[in-house]
């Protein structure tokens, strides 16, 4: 039985998107004196009419730079992922991270001292591994509590209502950081840099993002779309659908996902479909902690009729650099874009 990778923040090492699973034999990879207020994001206290000139150009820079103007209801209230209004007097300086994308994030914005606790499969850069390990799936309320942090910082899928109810009653503030698209990304980095009194460094990372992002889909845009299988498991088989992170980043590089007619994120395929469908490249995701091993990538070369096998296009990918939903994820797309369409990348440009 293979591992699994999903960027969707199961408890598996890669991310912090989508529903919660158990750990199946699919291996899916103090109390601050600060104010909490749980509600509806609302964008502010008053009619967008009555705004005055400073709050509207504030509005317009948010929207020039990508950054949520919900965020600028005060200078030091945030919206969350669920829509939840978090209130900081002042920059957090002990921070604990439930996923290990978000732990590069706050890497890249420039903080290290600050970072108190992270999740177990934290593990780039290599200054992660050393922090105090708070859990992963299920994080431990009481290293939490003992770690003393005035924010965590939490993907959906981890934030039991039990944890969160707790964090709460002990007035530690929760923040949720949950993008449902790749193109969110960016902006969620800009908001914890924002959150964490790193906003230059946070816009640096995030503009260096989207130009690469942009020069990659300038390659692509006059290439012919290729059929793509991307195996997430192979007994049962499980690739990724819409309303999957990878589904979106597959049609970026240029690929046309082989289960784009599915209707869950993460579709049981079997081989009948994968025949008829006829994928022009497989990829396999691999990594330190999860991935599809060598013994059942060969497997797949017993489908001679597949013509992904005929031309030898069966592919590796790393999974923490795709998977991961943070500042490593242009690096993924681009790893992903070269192995669909390398022409894109190796064609000479004329004087």
């Amino acid at each position: 039985m293979s591992c699994g990778s999903n960027p969707q923040g199961l408890p598996r090492p890669w991310g912090f998107f989508l529903s919660t699973r158990s750990r199946h034999p699919i291996r899916w990879a103090v109390a601050a004196t600060l104010f909490v207020a749980v509600a509806p994001g609302m964008w502010c206290a008053g009619s967008f009419a009555q705004a005055d000139e400073g709050e509207m150009a504030r509005r317009q820079q948010g929207i020039l730079t990508g950054m949520p103007f919900m965020a600028n209801v005060t200078p030091r209230t945030f919206v969350d992922d669920l829509g939840r209004k978090i209130f900081l007097a002042k920059a957090p300086t002990r921070v604990v991270s439930l996923a290990p994308s978000i732990t590069e994030i706050l890497y890249a914005i420039g903080l290290t001292d600050e970072i108190v606790g992270v999740s177990e499969f934290c593990d780039y850069p290599a200054a992660a591994k050393q922090k105090p390990k708070v859990g992963y799936a299920h994080p431990n309320i009481e290293v939490i509590i003992s770690l003393q942090p005035d924010l965590v910082l939490a993907p959906r899928a981890f934030l039991r209502a039990d944890l969160l109810a707790k964090l709460e009653q002990l007035k530690i503030p929760t923040f949720v950081v949950d993008p449902e698209s790749f193109e969110e990304i960016p902006s969620r980095i800009q908001t914890v840099g924002r959150i964490l009194n790193r906003s230059a460094s946070a816009d640096g990372v995030a503009m260096t993002m989207r130009q690469r992002i942009a020069a990659i889909r300038n390659k692509l845009e006059m290439v012919a779309q290729v059929r793509v299988l991307y195996v997430l498991n192979s007994q049962p088989l499980i690739t990724v659908g819409p309303g999957s992170y990878i589904h979106q980043v597959i049609r970026l590089a240029g690929g046309s996902n082989i289960a784009s007619q599915a209707t869950v994120p993460y579709p049981h395929l079997n081989m009948e479909a994968v025949l008829k469908e006829d994928p022009e490249i497989i990829i396999f995701p691999i990594g330190n902690a999860e991935g599809i091993s060598p013994a059942e990538q060969q497997e797949w070369l017993r489908w001679t009729s597949l013509s992904a096998v005929k031309q030898g296009r069966l592919h590796q990918i790393s999974a923490d650099v795709l998977n991961r939903p943070g500042p490593r994820i242009a690096e993924g797309l681009e790893a992903l874009a070269r192995i669909i369409h390398p022409e894109a990348f190796t064609a000479s440009i004329a004087p």
